[in-house]
């Protein structure tokens, strides 16, 4: 979903809050930690949000692969998610969150817009990384970037444990998200602490003047709200934000889900139940996410039914104005046409002036044209050469006459640029001299 926009939902009336009428399917959330893995499953309807179940995978990195994917698979399966894909929240330490304004650039090139930038966006050099993105909004992008040989390890980690993954993203993108499943967040800002994986403090904001603020400090929570606070340009003295009361609040929620001690996981498995309404940006390329929820034709279903009844209301109600509007159409073209057709005739006048001018214009050329060929014959023969003929046509010239010696005429008017590719005709000898006829072509001369 990072290269497609969320649904615009902001123009609906609050009276019919669309997103929650849409927001409807189940997703599995699993946050990467340092030792261990926290899964999630949420189911999301339009009546609220369950937390079917949470669980830790407990030293993943230690263990064999297909045993801790065994155990995570058999979780999902008992809550009845086994059919789903997974989406994974990669460790905020190894994920470098960039923001990028391109105010102008059409939705459709944006990927290509980011690309030509990436080389700038990361401090890794000549290696190779991986990155997914998602809009923001007014012209701002997220990207999350990661290296390529912590993406590959992640990847080959999960597919050796058989656990099927849709989405590799970062917190930012899946806080973003997650925030906007129901309703919209604070529009005066705010500030929240994350628990961070590596232990460091994660601070996740929003403001006026900031879309989205992200990244991990190792200070105290204090100091690191304060820093947070001066780039959001919120107010020094505004108390930190609980993220478990910003996020959608679930109507049910085992006790072992404590959204207060970390809430990363439950807003992982929502962007996974509903990314038409919190999409994450996916570090996955197409070829490798692999998506098998149920649910996923819900909202296409739902649209196109709205799709429907709006187009049979507007069949049913636009037949009337359609006819009015040709019939003033009709009466417009009327009045017009009289206009219209002595336009088409002072056109036509118009052309053949034009034509005969340029044929006036041609016409006095020719003359000035054929007067620059016999001069210029009169000095390429000059005496005691004489001519007894001569015959202009538009594109060649015939000559006859005299000479002592007719054999060198032809590459004399060759080499003239009026005339080409010159022959003779008739050439005879006559007493003393030679009697020849030449015919040449004559060259275009300006």
């Amino acid at each position: 979903m990072e290269h497609g926009a969320p649904f615009d939902l902001t123009v609906m009336p609050r009276s019919v809050n669309l997103r929650k009428l849409l927001a409807f399917g189940t997703g599995v959330g699993i946050e990467i930690g340092e030792k261990d893995l926290e899964v999630v499953v949420a189911r999301v309807r339009p009546s609220g949000i369950r937390v079917l179940g949470r669980t830790v995978i407990a030293d993943f990195r230690t263990r064999p692969a297909a045993e801790w994917g065994a155990e995570c698979s058999a979780f999902a399966k008992r809550l009845g998610a086994g059919h789903l894909s997974a989406t994974v929240l990669l460790p905020r330490a190894e994920i470098i969150v960039r923001q990028l304004a391109l105010p102008g650039v059409a939705a459709k090139d944006l990927g290509s817009a980011i690309s030509f930038q990436m080389d700038s966006l990361h401090p890794y050099g000549e290696d190779e990384v991986m990155s997914g993105w998602r809009p923001l909004g007014k012209g701002q992008v997220l990207i999350g970037i990661i290296r390529r040989d912590a993406f590959e390890r992640y990847t080959g980690m999960f597919a050796e444990a058989g656990i099927p993954v849709a989405t590799l993203t970062f917190s930012a993108s899946v806080l973003h998200g997650a925030l906007r499943l129901t309703d919209e967040p604070p529009a005066e800002g705010f500030a929240a602490v994350c628990r961070s994986a590596s232990g460091g403090v994660e601070i996740y904001g929003e403001s006026p003047n900031r879309p989205l603020f992200s990244a991990e400090f190792e200070l105290p929570a204090a100091r690191a709200l304060g820093l947070a606070a001066a780039e959001l340009r919120l107010p020094p003295e505004e108390p930190a934000a609980r993220l478990e009361n910003l996020l959608p609040a679930p109507a049910v929620n085992p006790i072992d889900n404590d959204l207060s001690r970390n809430a990363l996981p439950y807003a992982t498995a929502l962007a996974g139940a509903c990314p038409w309404l919190a999409p994450a940006a996916n570090l996955l390329p197409p070829e490798q996410r692999v998506s098998a929820s149920r649910a996923v034709f819900v909202p296409t279903a739902a649209l196109a039914g709205l799709v429907l009844v709006v187009a049979f209301a507007s069949l049913a109600f636009s037949a009337f104005e359609d006819r009015r509007y040709l019939a003033k159409l009709e009466a417009e073209i009327r009045t017009l046409e009289p206009k219209a057709q002595r336009a088409a005739a002072l056109d036509r006048q118009i052309d053949r002036t034009r034509n005969r001018a340029r044929m006036l214009d041609e016409f006095r050329g020719h003359t000035r044209a054929d007067l620059e060929a016999m001069n210029e014959l009169t000095h390429l023969l000059p005496p005691p050469i004489w001519t007894t003929g001569l015959d202009l046509t538009r594109d060649s010239a015939t000559l006859q006459g005299e000479a002592e010696q007719a054999a060198s005429l032809i590459k004399t008017i060759d080499a003239s640029p009026f005339f080409q590719n010159s022959e003779f005709t008739v050439i005879s000898k006559v007493g003393n001299a030679e009697m020849f006829r030449i015919r040449t072509q004559r060259e275009a001369h300006k």
